[in-house]
């Protein structure tokens, strides 16, 4: 694990390779991206990163900004001497990778947002959400987290990883989890994602709580030649419908064509 300024990212794949970096979801760790990163890694050079306030990232007290989320991805770009790359982020990592297509296009090529939206959730619900974690701790927030994350035959089937899931977000960093729950409440980028120039696929959960297929609809009808790929899973699609999304992103990325002008 390597990092820029206080963002703790791995790499995999060839070094000659066009990039791609993963952006994962609240709550989560670089962890989530297993079931895609041996695949894409033989194509791609794989950039992997815990977003501020998780894993092994720096987890400062107070309130985070959707600004800085983006501009941490720039600096492990920086510091990785990369001048643009693919971007693929669920969830908050949807909504940095669309802050990226708005305030740095000249950085992203191709954009995959996933299970996301241009605004997630409502103002008071994320600042009483990181009310609660900052007075009682990730506890309660872990204890609803599978219902919000995946379907209930898929945690039927796979028990296993619904708890390597759900043990992480107990292990987050509660000021971490809250200073994201703060930049949520405050980003919306629905009068701005218009501008974005990157070629764009947005994938939606069929069965998503939390950002639905509408969601995913509304950013498409935005942005220009954007188009929807809708899977059979909840919130964390990636884990749940593992071999669709990998087989989704893997499709996007080898299509000719790239930033529009």
């Amino acid at each position: 694990m390597q990092q820029a300024h206080g963002i703790a990212y791995t790499v995999s794949g060839p070094d000659d390779a066009p990039v791609i970096v993963l952006s994962n979801s609240l709550g989560t760790t670089i962890e989530m991206w297993s079931p895609q990163v041996d695949a894409l890694a033989h194509h791609y050079r794989v950039v992997r990163y815990d977003t501020r306030g998780h894993g092994a990232s720096i987890a400062p007290a107070g309130e985070y900004s959707l600004d800085t989320l983006g501009r941490d991805v720039l600096a492990v770009l920086d510091a990785l001497n990369v001048e643009r790359a693919h971007f693929c982020g669920i969830s908050m990592g949807g909504l940095t990778g669309q802050w990226l297509g708005v305030h740095a296009p000249e950085r992203i090529d191709k954009l995959i947002v996933a299970n996301t939206a241009a605004r997630i959730g409502s103002l008071q619900g994320w600042l009483d959400r990181s009310a609660l974690v900052r007075s009682r701790g990730m506890a309660e927030v872990a204890d609803g987290a599978a219902r919000r994350w995946f379907t209930a035959d898929f945690i039927a089937r796979r028990p296993e990883v619904v708890e390597r899931m759900t043990a992480g977000l107990r292990a987050t960093s509660a000021h971490g989890y809250a200073g994201c729950c703060d930049a949520l409440s405050a980003a919306d980028l629905r009068e701005e994602i218009a501008t974005i120039a990157s070629p764009m696929l947005v994938i939606a959960g069929r069965y998503d709580p939390v950002t639905t297929v509408d969601d995913a609809r509304f950013i498409a009808e935005r942005v220009q030649g954007a188009r929807v790929e809708t899977l059979d899973a909840s919130h964390l699609s990636n884990i749940e419908a593992a071999e669709g999304f990998t087989a989704a992103v893997l499709a996007f990325l080898a299509e000719a064509g790239g930033r529009k002008h």
